[in-house]
């Protein structure tokens, strides 16, 4: 009988040995688990990130970028939240540099965030959207306009692809513009503005102007336009196309005042910010035009509060970058209620439920009204231009 009692006794050791290791492999994955870790974590608020340059020399689209996230943030916030859950924002500085935008997403996984609103410049969207495709995370950059930045299914934009902005920007100058021979100057060494120009030139073929120059730059010679200039306004091009960075357009804007060269200007977002370059003479810019969703004098409601609310908190007008990140939070909060959606959902079963919802949800904001999205990520809406007068963006009457 002791025989018999000590072999059960052993069975029955053996077996809670068995159980014992089965549950601690199941607490070992389960930290290996993030969705798992995450529900726990994230059960009270939707942590959403932000990732952009506010320091260095891109700064001013990061900054306008977090600003227009935080003013959106607050006012969800104050009116319920999201599906009765408020919003915890946080803002990473990856100063327009692809590894330190991928640092800046780690930072913002290991707190917690579960929706990404960035990247805010193209390279860096491409890096970190490999990241959070692989992780599975919602993305939506505001202002990250690179085909690239949106190849994964987990991606979605606001702004127009650099391809959109160079298809929108040759048929606004054909229907609204009287122009005849239109010159190109393009940054050869950047993905965003060779997206621009390549479809801008495919674009224009059988429009009403001609394609008279083509010139190009790169990021080691961006200081003299000069030659360019030169070789565009000998060929009688009325109108210039500049589909790159402010910086960069302020000294051809100069360069050509020198040479007495006065076309219409025409460029696209990269534009925006002109106005608030230290040391140049904004006169230079007095009839620029560039192409945009967003003009501060909109007299529509929604973009009167924004812009009231931006002035009286940061002391300018805020341009394009800021509204396309205020309307990026209330996508997401749109694209969550859809869904009925609370913050204890996985961030992995998050992203799904929410790439869905963005195909189905139908958007009207500051920067578009009825804006659809295909499911490329990419905005269905009508592209405006501003023009510059007395110092200030106007919606161009067209």
């Amino acid at each position: 009988m002791k025989k018999f009692l000590s072999v059960v006794l052993s069975l029955v050791l053996v077996f809670t040995a068995l159980v014992s290791c089965s549950n601690k492999s199941v607490v070992e994955d389960s930290s290996q688990n993030p969705t798992s870790i995450e529900k726990e974590k994230n059960s009270n608020t939707f942590k959403i990130g932000g990732i952009g340059p506010i320091t260095g020399g891109a700064a001013v689209y990061g900054l306008a970028i977090k600003n227009g996230i935080q003013i959106a943030v607050d006012e969800i916030n104050s009116n319920g939240g999201i599906n009765g859950y408020s919003i915890d924002y946080r803002f990473g500085d990856d100063e327009h540099d692809a590894e330190k935008s991928v640092n800046a997403y780690n930072s913002l996984k290991d707190w917690g965030m579960q929706l990404l609103i960035g990247t805010t410049t193209s390279s860096p969207c491409i890096a970190v959207a490999e990241k959070s495709y692989k992780d599975n995370l919602f993305q939506i950059t505001p202002s990250a306009s690179a085909v690239e930045c949106a190849v994964n299914p987990n991606v979605f934009r606001v702004c127009f692809s650099d391809p959109d902005q160079g298809l929108a920007s040759a048929d606004y100058i054909d229907k609204y513009l009287d122009v005849k021979k239109v010159g190109v100057i393009y940054d050869s060494s950047d993905v965003y503005s060779t997206g621009i120009y390549e479809k801008f030139i495919e674009q224009s073929m059988n429009k009403k102007y001609e394609i008279v120059a083509e010139e190009s730059f790169t990021a080691d010679s961006k200081t003299d336009f000069t030659t360019q200039l030169t070789k565009i306004k000998n060929a009688g091009a009325d109108l210039l196309f500049l589909p790159f960075y402010y910086l960069e357009a302020s000294l051809v804007l100069n360069q050509a005042n020198q040479l007495g060269y006065k076309p219409i200007i025409f460029s696209c977002d990269g534009m925006d910010g002109i106005l608030t370059l230290d040391n140049f003479d904004t006169t230079l810019a007095e009839g620029v035009m560039l192409l945009t969703p967003f003009s501060a004098d909109d007299t529509d409601p929604k973009v009167v509060n924004f812009v009231n609310k931006y002035k009286n908190l940061y002391n300018e007008v805020p341009n394009q970058f800021a509204a396309d990140a205020y309307d990026a939070v209330y996508i997401l909060k749109q694209a969550i209620e859809y869904a009925n959606l609370d913050p204890s959902v996985s961030i992995s079963d998050m992203c799904n439920i929410i790439e869905d919802s963005m195909t189905n949800i139908e958007y009207n904001g500051v920067t578009g009204k009825n804006v659809r999205w295909s499911t490329k990520g990419e905005p269905n809406k009508d592209p405006k231009a501003v023009i510059i007068e007395n110092g200030a963006y106007k919606l161009h009457n067209n």
